[in-house]
């Protein structure tokens, strides 16, 4: 199976406002089980599923602030690939 790398990034400059919204897209994407991220060049759809790991981390060097926030999970196989139930004879 080819290994498939997909990757979105954007950065930009906003007002704590417009933050909290995209922080709450990011919640109701969640909640859904399905995340849409893009922009003007790339989108990147993501299927969060089962047990996640979350990592906070944030750092205050020479008056620069910063606050990372990293969610990560392995895709779980889709249902359409399941078999049925096996069947043993004897």
């Amino acid at each position: 199976m080819a290994k498939e790398t997909t990757r979105f990034t954007h950065e930009s400059l906003h007002d704590a406002k417009t933050i909290k919204s995209l922080l709450a897209a990011l919640t109701k994407g969640f909640s859904k089980g399905e995340l849409t991220l893009s922009d003007e060049q790339d989108e990147l759809v993501l299927h969060p599923s089962g047990l996640m790991t979350v990592r906070i981390k944030a750092e205050r060097e020479d008056g620069q602030c910063k606050v990372n926030l990293r969610v990560s999970w392995t895709d779980q196989p889709s249902q359409s690939i399941a078999k049925g139930t096996p069947k043993i004879v004897s």
